[in-house]
């Protein structure tokens, strides 16, 4: 029998391990499908702080989730064996660092046929990922959900920082560009035509003045059918969400995503060959009640839902 969570009948829901959704703790990631990694880092913000903190408190609201899908009737836990492969021992004082020691953790753990499942930290920390996904891979499509287009050529003088990844990622070839989606892109910029540069990569960028007031399963088809079974990641900022429902992010925007339109979204893709996902700048000390880490950990049970291999139950 695969590993299971601990069960709020069987262990309070505010005691027991601070895994995700209290699953065994593993020292590698031998014999896992899947594997949720904490990567606990605010070094590469340019607002406010805090996301460092974010893993931690992923995991302890995920205390709140049970297994079973009740809508999908997903099964993930008697499908797959997952577990909880602790945090990324990342440099506090060095982003450049950090991002090396990022990829060369997930080096060790691609060595395993697993699924690793991320939990942020700024959104810096999806190139490091990503450069080692790209090495068992190969260049990956991309759905990227986010209030932002991190594709700025630099910030402060610096290549590498959380509003940079997907410049790098397209430089590095990292990504098939004509299969990139980034959802959700709103608020002010620098110019007028800020969303344009990866569009002319060829990224598909959907605004969210696009997408308000509607379902986003229409939309998750299309990705579906564009996308096809070319290996996918998936990175999720939880900033892709308007501020009412997440606050505790480091840079909230307007006018966002609701939580409705995230998990429509994300349970239409499934089918994809999705081959790693993150969850990313939840910062714990701008919302006290822990909504916004709440929402992040069902968003993530929601992806660990979709992985290939999971199957319904009852």
């Amino acid at each position: 029998m695969p590993n299971q969570p601990l069960g709020g009948n069987e262990m309070p829901r505010f005691a027991g391990p601070g895994t995700f959704m209290r699953l065994p703790a593993a020292d590698t990631a031998q014999g896992l499908d899947v594997g949720f990694i904490g990567i606990p880092m605010d070094i590469g913000t340019s607002w406010r702080s805090g996301t460092r903190f974010g893993p931690k408190q992923i995991r302890a609201e995920s205390n709140m989730l049970r297994p079973y899908n009740m809508w999908t009737r997903a099964a993930p836990f008697d499908s797959l064996q997952c577990a909880d492969l602790g945090d990324v021992p990342i440099n506090t004082f060095d982003l450049k660092d950090s991002v090396r020691r990022i990829t060369e953790y997930y080096d060790e753990v691609l060595k395993h046929d697993v699924t690793p499942m991320t939990l942020g930290g700024d959104h810096t920390l999806t190139l490091p990922v990503l450069r080692s996904i790209a090495k068992k891979h190969g260049p990956v499509a991309l759905v990227h959900v986010d209030a932002h287009a991190d594709i700025n050529e630099h910030m402060f003088g610096e290549e590498i920082a959380h509003g940079t990844p997907f410049r790098r990622a397209h430089e590095e070839g990292l990504l098939q560009d004509n299969k990139v989606f980034q959802i959700g892109l709103r608020g002010t910029g620098y110019a007028a035509d800020d969303f344009d540069e990866a569009r002319r990569w060829g990224f598909t960028v959907i605004q969210a003045e696009e997408l308000w007031h509607q379902s986003l399963t229409p939309l998750a088809a299309r990705i579906k059918e564009h996308i096809g079974d070319t290996p996918c990641y998936i990175t999720y900022d939880i900033d892709s969400l308007d501020p009412a429902y997440a606050p505790g992010t480091g840079t909230p925007e307007i006018c966002g995503l609701t939580p409705p339109q995230a998990v429509e979204l994300i349970r239409g893709l499934a089918g994809l060959n999705i081959v790693g996902v993150d969850l990313v700048e939840v910062s714990p000390p701008y919302d006290p009640s822990g909504n916004t880490a709440l929402v992040g950990a069902n968003i993530l049970y929601e992806m660990l839902c979709i992985l290939p291999g999971v199957k319904t139950g009852g």
